[in-house]
């Protein structure tokens, strides 16, 4: 436990957390203003990446506002329903518990047949365990609402194969 937490506090991964806390909230403002396309983003330790059609303003916009609610306490916009690491943790569980029902089985194609029901309950029961889960390692693992001295410096949009991106940078 000791070395997870100097891995969260070491400056890459805790800038990494923090632009990722940023990116969630700036999601989550941009969908309560009811913004009409679909958005995904990705973090790193300079920023993060919006993919989806918005105006760069729009953008910046929400980031701020993000910025700035998450420092005055809305903690609870860092975490986002849609995060990859919920559906990390619903991976992690529901194959560990698929894992479970295939203990013991033959190699024949029939053993393995015969176990299908007992693999799609506990995989069903895994993924209903891990709902809880995801949040819960956002705020303790992947995601730092208290955003220090981060600031947001420019929103570039650039244009992948045909489709929207944006790099949001940021600095501490």
């Amino acid at each position: 436990m000791q070395f997870l937490e100097q891995l969260k506090t070491s400056n890459p991964a805790l800038r990494v957390r923090r632009n990722h806390a940023l990116e969630h909230a700036t999601l989550q403002i941009l969908a309560e203003k009811r913004h009409p396309h679909r958005l995904g983003g990705l973090s790193d330790t300079r920023g993060f990446w919006v993919f989806g059609d918005i105006d760069p303003e729009t953008l910046m916009q929400a980031a701020e506002e993000a910025r700035k609610r998450l420092n005055k306490g809305e903690h609870h916009l860092a975490i986002h329903p849609h995060c990859g690491t919920n559906f990390a943790a619903a991976g992690i569980v529901g194959g560990f518990f698929a894992w479970l029902a295939m203990l013991g089985v033959k190699k024949n194609w029939n053993d393995r047949v015969d176990r299908l029901a007992n693999v799609i309950t506990l995989v069903t029961l895994g993924m209903i365990v891990a709902q809880p889960l995801g949040p819960k390692l956002q705020k303790a693992v992947t995601t730092e609402a208290n955003l220090g001295e981060l600031k947001v410096l420019e929103v570039k949009r650039m244009n992948d194969h045909g489709m929207s991106t944006h790099r949001v940078l940021t600095v501490s």
